[in-house]
């Protein structure tokens, strides 16, 4: 059966979760941006969620723990993405989520973008595609070439898996953009802790019947060099076990 129509959201509040582990050189900056960031007609509240770092990235946090919108979750040991990123669904009050990194790959300014169909009541669930800039690739290692094309061909190849799965088409149906309402949410549970979150959240709302439309932004993706946490070989073999299972589980 088709999902009622959800009425528009004029004046919101908008929950951005932060899971937030060992980026002592943008954690700073990108909190900062955070807290400086308005969208009219909307207040954002800030969910922090520092995993135990130890690179001194959980004292640079706890300067913001006093600050307006702002609730910090401290975790006592890093257990995952996932996991920060369930722990602050948890905690977050606001109409629409959205989960944002403190690694400065993904451009804030598109939140505005992202939420307006939500806010007109047009569509409850949006992706932020990071195909917006045309091309194949979304990442472009200069020190790290091969590493990087393998990558942009196992997006792909995964992207062919899940759409077969589920039966649609998205472009990035892994981007870290995933913007809804928190309606959306209603009587779903996750236990994913790592990188597989993103997988069993796409997986559970899209079967549930909240259609994604993808709008393209900006993306500058790190390297392992520079930081990313993903693995080239763990990580994919989670994946294809969510893909599975979240296809098959009764939700």
């Amino acid at each position: 059966m088709p999902l009622p129509p959800f009425p528009p959201i004029h004046h919101g509040v908008l929950s951005v979760v932060v899971p937030i582990y060992n980026e002592i050189a943008t954690v700073r900056p990108a909190l900062d941006a955070l807290l400086a960031k308005e969208i009219p007609g909307w207040t954002i509240e800030l969910i922090l969620v520092e995993s135990n770092s130890t690179d001194g990235t959980r004292a640079a946090v706890l300067s913001y723990r006093d600050r307006p919108r702002v609730k910090l979750l401290l975790e006592d040991t890093p257990r995952g993405k996932g996991h920060a990123v369930r722990a602050g669904f948890a905690h977050a009050t606001g109409d629409v989520l959205l989960i944002q990194d403190a690694d400065l790959e993904y451009d804030l300014n598109d939140y505005d973008l992202l939420i307006a169909p939500i806010a007109a009541g047009q569509q409850e669930f949006v992706l932020g595609s990071r195909h917006g800039q045309g091309g194949w690739a979304i990442r472009k290692f200069s020190d790290q070439p091969f590493q990087a094309l393998v990558l942009n061909l196992a997006h792909w190849g995964f992207t062919v898996l899940i759409n077969a799965a589920l039966g649609i088409w998205l472009r990035d149906p892994f981007t870290m953009y995933k913007v809804f309402r928190r309606d959306c949410l209603q009587g779903l549970t996750f236990e994913c802790n790592r990188f597989d979150f993103d997988w069993e959240l796409l997986m559970k709302l899209v079967r549930k019947g909240h259609r994604p439309i993808e709008i393209p932004i900006s993306y500058k993706s790190r390297s392992f060099k520079e930081g990313k946490k993903i693995t080239m070989f763990r990580d994919p073999l989670t994946w294809l076990w969510a893909l599975v299972k979240y296809r098959l589980v009764k939700l």
